[in-house]
């Protein structure tokens, strides 16, 4: 890549959504629905309102936003472990910024932080390492959370720590897989996706290759895309493209980071440190076999789950709640009850109003649609 600008040119985004309407023209013909396009993941749901790309599309085309937001998918109780752990005396409770306030059944870690747990916010795992060498007398634990894409800084830190000997260092270990939930997603038997734009992020470590059964054996193309305008025109393009040829394919556009075997290094940290859990949680999908990773044997010293009582307590998100059908694209966030009144980014009630990559972030902030919601 040479200059961003490249990505973001306006003659050729509408020269891409000239195509788009095209192509769109020429399947009208006896579609009683729009084509449902899932993005998986968060960064281009953030985008794509950012940029108004929703705005640009014809009416027989249309984004369904999906689960590749790992704070958004974190269950209540999970939560409720964090701040457990957090509420401990010997405890320094290390996380990103973005988790701090999605809420438990109880209380968030912000609201923790608030009555006295020592809860900070660091930028990276090794930022929590040092923490850990800073205060020899406590127990730092980092909220390790995040899909492939965040997994290799956590694991190579929990590395270095089983290397230099860091006794008062552990990990909350929350990383998930994109492979297994997409997969569960495709087993819906009421699922009306039409393709996907694949995640970027995700991509750079794994590769294309994982991919490959979406097409082989649910027949669904993926584009795996960037995260500028042009990018996700283009990839949205491409998904189209073989929609008109009736064809099930994995497309790379974001071939100038994503390499089709992903990242070597990263994956061999990654197999190093984790093993698949039996089962992990998600918010408004339920348990996905094999979808979290938990640290391995050799490394159990570094669990906090093993090193620290957890309540491990199944918490259901509040019934007025709508996340989990947003989060399957069965519904719109506007068209949930809380949105924009019950539910906003200074008041979440649910975590998809939490983080910026959240639908219902998205749509408060940039969609103008506080006024269609009421």
């Amino acid at each position: 890549m040479r200059y961003v600008d490249e990505f973001r040119d306006p003659a050729l985004a509408s020269a891409l959504v000239k195509e788009i309407g095209a192509i769109s023209a020429r399947l009208e013909r006896g579609r009683d629905r729009p084509f449902a396009i899932m993005e998986v993941c968060g960064g281009h749901t953030h985008a794509i309102f950012r940029y108004g790309l929703e705005g640009l599309l014809p009416d027989l085309v249309e984004f369904v936003h999906g689960p590749g937001c790992p704070v958004c998918v974190l269950p209540m109780g999970r939560v409720d472990d964090c701040v457990a752990i957090a509420e401990r005396e010997e405890v320094i409770f290390a996380t990103f910024g973005d988790a701090m306030r999605v809420p438990g059944s109880r209380k968030s870690l912000l609201q923790a932080k608030a009555e006295g747990a020592d809860v900070r916010m660091v930028y990276s795992p090794l930022d929590a390492l040092t923490l850990a060498k800073r205060n020899p007398e406590r127990q730092v634990v980092f909220f390790g959370l995040g899909f492939e894409t965040t997994m290799p800084s956590t694991a190579l830190t929990v590395l270095r720590a089983a290397r230099e000997g860091v006794q008062n260092f552990s990990l909350f270990c929350n990383h998930i897989t994109i492979i297994p939930t997409l997969r569960a997603l495709l087993e819906q038997p009421d699922l009306g996706i039409d393709g996907f734009i694949g995640p970027g992020h995700v991509s750079m470590v794994i590769g294309t290759a994982p991919y490959r059964f979406i097409a082989e054996e649910f027949h669904k193309p993926l584009v795996v895309a960037g995260f500028e305008p042009i990018d996700l025109l283009q990839s949205l393009l491409m998904v189209l493209r073989q929609i008109e040829a009736g064809t099930a394919r994995i497309e790379n556009q974001y071939a100038r980071v994503v390499p089709e075997h992903g990242n070597p290094q990263a994956l061999k940290a990654v197999e190093e440190v984790y093993e698949p859990r039996e089962t992990f949680e998600w918010r408004g999908l339920g348990s996905i076999a094999g979808s979290g990773v938990r640290l391995k044997a050799p490394y159990a010293a570094f669990d906090a789950e093993k090193r620290f009582s957890v309540p491990d307590v199944k918490v259901a998100d509040p019934s007025s709640c709508r996340c989990g059908e947003v989060l399957t694209g069965a519904m719109k966030p506007w068209a949930c009850p809380e949105f924009g009144t019950g539910c906003t980014p200074e008041t979440p009630l649910g975590a998809l109003m939490v983080s910026s990559e959240g639908s219902c972030a998205a749509y408060y902030q940039y969609g103008g649609v506080r006024g269609e919601a009421a």
